[in-house]
């Protein structure tokens, strides 16, 4: 028996913590680079000289190659064989890597729109990008770069299931290589023109040489292995599977072949297929190396198969679901590590200790074959400690990390396979709940309104639309869908909302009166100005009457009632409003307080608004003055309240004092940020186009040309501020 506690030389207290996987930062950023996690080659991998030996000289620059399963195979079993897709693009991309064809590599994980999004805003930001831009945004300027750069590059798109999630978001350029593996060849659009590279079962040649290869380290377990090639019909998952059972237990080929026929004729539902018997060979040995691993074994199956961080298998939630969930079960990271490597030992997970935490990998065909044979009361179990597991180690207060990336992955398979189970006894798992706010704090606005969608036709059919996770859930929706730009449909779910909370609460409860004025900033921008300066009128009388004046909720929804009058064109009231509220709170928070400065600057808007330019001017320039005093002269609040005044000079027509206020903050940008801050380049940008006004044509072109320069040499390839100076630059110009 094989010692499981040893594999791969990874400490015995399992993987360490950790937050976002480390990748090379910008600063200092030197090419080639690189992005993403190449998954690890197995042991024993071997070329595809006889079924797959195009794939490098296919993989030209401008093309894009897709590799998809060969047609054969079973119509029922056709899932528990897989090829080896993503370990012929893993081999692919790290050999052009070393013989250092490309300046960039990318491996994205392509399973779904979020994933694939995740994957590009990792990218970006190794390569220089606003760590907290819009993600979509985000991803658009770099394939607008790969889509211009003379840079080579590779990007690897992994296991694409739908066309729909790469909707804009297929990477093209002369210079670059795509590289898609997919188990539907209908997933890759056919404007993309894609060289279709079928991967089929091992030959008996490769799968020999697989098998051989396994078991180097002593030739005497090869005996029997041209018998057990053709008895696994040179499936390649069914091979890894025997191979590493037998590398790690003593076993020869032939003696594994006993056992398989055994295990062939009692398992009545394998469907012809070999894979269907090795896995359940695979999982009975590591549950005699460590036992417990087939409990870790069914909880894996509910999860991400791409990535699994490691510190989910250390949890308490997951001791619990191995001791029965025996309460106040302590978290025995030791035992569950073990099982894991129990389970990398017999074929079935692999484990990448490249990252960290490490991450656990395990193929979606197994993961289905587990979840087919598991009884409904063991999966229920399985799908709620995975739940409870994810929930124990969520990444806090970090959705943008590749860690955050994982989890949420792992939270759609679980919702995927196990949904209806998570939404019982009256609520919804929080798990749920919590990778929907993971999505929104990343600002993935598209995935976000898809997740609260699909949750909301979970829970409601079992929970209620009067479920306060419902409800919940519809409220998270709506805004979604105005982050996403999508505001009449947005009103319809606040609308949703805040008939909920009347429901629930009553019309009086702080929460009903907060989803008032929500929906009143929503009308706003869904164009509907009249309609937000009712509704927001009426929150701020409920606000007055329930919560007094002088609460910081009341002052809020005054404030939201302004803008909406500003945008409704009725500046007069927008100004009696901004004006108590500033007294208000001046009052109450103080001038220095950032809702203070917010809404004196806000009045003032008010006021150019109402083409008062004169008292808009005034109003500027008392606030610089106070926060000159205040936070001196280079504080960033400073900076902007003297940028906001050099604006209304210009909207007023005084071009000679806006002139000099851009200037001075220009500078002022320069010594606090740096001459090469985002910005700083931004700023520059309004002052080149204010010199175009005024006729200064050539202090224009020098500025936005020194800008582009310096934007050019310090931010990601085609970050935004750069392409919008360019843009700059060729409208004056010509």
């Amino acid at each position: 028996m094989v010692d499981g506690t040893q594999p791969g030389g990874y400490g015995l207290t399992g993987p360490p913590d950790g937050g976002a996987y480390a990748e090379q930062p910008a600063r200092g950023m030197s090419w080639p680079v690189r992005s993403g996690p190449v998954p690890p080659l197995a042991d024993g991998f071997t070329p595809r000289v006889e079924t797959v030996p195009d794939v490098e000289a296919a993989l030209v620059p401008g093309i894009t190659v897709a590799l998809v399963p060969a047609p054969g195979g079973g119509a029922d079993d056709w899932w528990l064989m897989p090829s080896g897709k993503t370990q012929l693009a893993a081999d692919c991309a790290e050999r052009l890597w070393r013989g250092r064809a490309v300046d960039l590599l990318l491996w994205i994980n392509a399973s779904s729109r979020a994933s694939a999004l995740s994957g590009y805003m990792r990218a970006a930001v190794v390569m220089g990008a606003d760590p907290g831009g819009d993600t979509a945004s985000t991803a658009a300027h770099l394939l607008s770069w790969l889509a211009e750069s003379t840079r080579s590059w590779l990007v690897v798109l992994d296991d694409l299931r739908a066309a729909a999630d790469l909707d804009g978001l297929w990477p093209q350029g002369p210079a670059g290589r795509v590289l898609v593996t997919t188990p539907d060849a209908a997933a890759v659009a056919p404007e993309l023109h894609a060289v279709t590279l079928p991967v089929p079962l091992f030959s008996a040649r490769e799968a020999t040489a697989f098998i051989s290869g396994r078991l180097s380290a002593n030739p005497d377990q090869r005996n029997g292995a041209i018998d057990l090639v053709y008895d696994l019909a040179s499936e390649p998952a069914a091979l890894g599977h025997a191979g590493s059972v037998i590398a790690t237990s003593g076993l020869s080929c032939r003696d594994y072949r006993k056992y398989y026929s055994e295990w062939h004729s009692g398992l009545t539902a394998s469907g012809g297929s070999a894979a269907a018997v090795t896995w359940a060979l695979s999982a009975a040995y590591a549950d005699q190396v460590a036992p417990g691993s087939r409990g870790v074994l069914s909880v894996t199956a509910f999860l991400d198969g791409h990535a699994i961080p490691g510190n989910v298998f250390t949890t308490s939630a997951l001791s619990r679901f191995l001791a029965g969930d025996a309460a106040g079960q302590p978290s025995d990271p030791e035992r569950t590590w073990r099982c894991v490597r129990a389970l990398e030992v017999s074929g079935l997970v692999s484990i990448d200790t490249a990252t960290a935490p490490p991450v656990v990998r395990i193929a979606r065909q197994v993961q289905q074959a587990i979840r087919a044979q598991l009884s409904p009361e063991l999966s229920e179990r399985a799908v709620r400690a995975a739940a409870d597991t994810l929930l124990e180690v969520w990444p806090k207060d970090a959705p943008r990390t590749a860690a955050a990336a994982d989890m949420r992955a792992c939270a759609s398979a679980l919702r995927e396979h196990g949904g209806d189970l998570l939404c019982s006894g009256g609520r919804c798992h929080p798990v749920l709940m919590l990778a929907g706010q993971s999505l929104d704090g990343a600002r993935m606005s598209g995935p976000a309104v898809t997740w609260w969608r699909e949750l909301i036709a979970t829970c409601e059919p079992l929970l209620g639309t009067a479920n306060p996770d419902t409800a919940a859930a519809g409220g998270r929706l709506a805004d979604a869908l105005l982050a996403a730009g999508q505001s009449a449909e947005a009103v319809t779910w606040y609308q949703w909302a805040l008939t909920g909370r009347i429901s629930l609460l009553g019309p009086d409860h702080p929460g009903t009166i907060s989803a008032r004025a929500t929906l009143g900033h929503a009308l706003v921008a869904a164009g509907r100005p009249g309609d937000a300066v009712a509704v927001l009128s009426d929150a701020v009388a409920d606000c007055e009457r329930i919560r007094g004046t002088d609460h910081l909720d009341t002052l809020a929804a005054r404030d939201e009632c302004a803008a909406a009058c500003v945008a409704a064109g009725n500046s007069a009231m927008a100004v009696r409003l901004y004006q108590r509220s500033q007294a208000d709170r001046e009052r109450l928070q103080g001038m220095r307080h950032p809702d203070t400065m917010a809404v004196a600057m806000a009045l003032a808007d008010a006021y150019l608004s109402g083409g008062k330019s004169k008292d808009a001017i005034a109003q500027a320039r008392q606030i610089l003055a106070g926060r000159e005093q205040a936070l001196g002269a280079g504080h960033l609040d400073t900076l902007g309240a003297q940028r906001r005044l050099g604006e209304m000079y210009s909207a007023a027509g005084k071009i000679g004092p806006a002139l000099a206020q851009y200037e001075l903050t220009c500078a002022g940008l320069a010594r606090t940020l740096g001459p090469d801050h985002r910005e700083t380049l931004t700023c520059q940008g309004e002052l080149a186009r204010l010199y175009y006004s005024t006729g200064r044509l050539s202090d224009a072109v020098t500025t936005l040309t020194k800008a582009i320069s310096r934007g050019e040499r310090a931010l990601a390839p085609g970050d935004a501020v750069t392409q919008a100076l360019r843009r700059a630059l060729a409208e004056i110009t010509g």
